[in-house]
This record gives structure tokens, sequence and C-alpha cells, in this order.
């Protein structure tokens, strides 16, 4: 998954950077709210962890124009303000959660997988498709029972391709939700990673999960 965290505590910021690519996450960063319109003007994200108090722009302004814009992509607010109407404003203004200043790293991250699962109207940490499960808590892969071994890029690309199970991703999709800014490749490689996935998920199975759409990209579906 993409995520983008907007924390203008340096020290913080570059914290979560490191904690969240740890776990797999594509992850953009900025430090004030002005900047988080650069970013979602050239990328999908699938989270946002913002903070409240920011330069330029605070997080509740970013959220009211984000909302008024018709984007809906999941915000957790980060805030070292407990007062109870401060929480309610932000959740009033359309955030999907509130994490209180200081906080656990796995906390955030449990909030981040339960607002993105529910985003895609899943009540658990585990998606399927036909017999291919994948648990983007323990990053586990079982396609019949069996576990599959994926490197981290195979993992991100399939856990792309199920949480949009049923829908067209294109490579430029793809490439979005996988790879951040700092990115220099090309959509080609995203053939490259179809065809290694394919060897892993789908030989062997009478029924092929992962399909190519010719001039569109790929999708992940039961077979026909």
């Amino acid at each position: 998954m993409r995520i983008l965290i907007a924390e203008d505590e340096k020290a913080l910021n570059r914290i979560l950077i490191k904690q969240f690519t740890k776990l797999g996450y594509s992850v953009d960063s900025c430090y004030d709210g002005e900047s988080v319109f650069d970013f979602l003007a050239g990328a999908e994200y699938d989270a946002i962890v913002m903070d409240v108090m920011m330069p330029r722009k605070d997080g509740f302004e970013v959220l009211r124009e984000m909302r008024s814009a018709k984007n809906q992509t999941p915000v957790i607010f980060l805030t070292a303000k407990t007062e109870i109407s401060d929480r309610v404003f932000g959740l009033d203004l359309g955030a999907n959660d509130y994490l209180i200043k200081p906080f656990s790293f796995e906390e955030l991250a449990a909030r981040v997988r339960m607002i993105t699962r529910d985003s895609k109207g899943n009540s658990t940490n585990i998606f399927s498709v036909g017999d291919l499960t994948v648990d983007v808590k323990s990053r586990e892969v079982k396609r019949a029972g069996q576990k599959i071994e994926l490197s981290a890029r195979e993992y991100s690309i399939l856990e792309t391709l199920i949480r949009n199970a049923g829908t067209v991703m294109t490579r430029d999709r793809i490439e979005s939700s996988v790879w951040n800014y700092d990115y220099e490749g090309g959509t080609n490689v995203i053939d490259v990673y179809i065809r290694y996935l394919r060897k892993k998920i789908d030989d062997g199975y009478d029924k092929k999960l992962i399909h190519t759409v010719r001039g569109a990209g790929y999708i992940l579906k039961e077979g026909e």
C-alpha cells in the first residue's frame, strides 16, 4: 500500500517513514499542509497519516478541502491536543480515526490496517479471491492452504491486486501504489513482477487468478 505522512516534526516524520517502510508500505512524506495537495495531485494513496498542527495549512483545513473536493482517502489525525471537542471536530470533518501523541507505532499501524480494510469493505485483515488468501497483518499468502513465499515487491503488488480484486488495474496505477516518488523505473517492471507472481500463484492450478486485460492492465479474479 502507498501512504502519505504529513508531519512537521521532522524526527517523528523520519521515524514513521522508517517504520512503515519496514512493514512493506510505499511511503511519501511532507512537512506542511499545503504540500499534501501537491502529493495528492500526483498519486493515489491508500491512507494519509496527518498531524493537525502544521505550518502553511493545518490538518483540519487540509481535510476540509479534501472532502469538499470529494477526495475520500482515509485519514488518521495525529495530535497533541487532548480535548474531546478537537477530536469530535476532526471526526465530523471526515477523519477516519484520531490518535493522540505520544502513541505506540504498533497501534498506529493497526489503525492504518483498520481504516484501509474498512475502505475496501473488508471486516478482517484477510483478503481472499477463490482459494487465495492474503493476511495483510502477517503478510502471509496461501493458496489452497499452501503457504507461498514472495519477495517484498511481489507481495506489495499482490496486495494491491487483491485489495482491488475484480477491478482492472493499469500498470501506472499498480506502480503508483507500490513505489514512491523516488522510483525512476518503468511500467515494464510491473510486467516482470506479474510473471513472477503467476509462477508462484497460478502455476499448477487449473483456475488462474491473475488475468491480463489487453491494452489496459491486470485484474485479480477467479478464472472462468
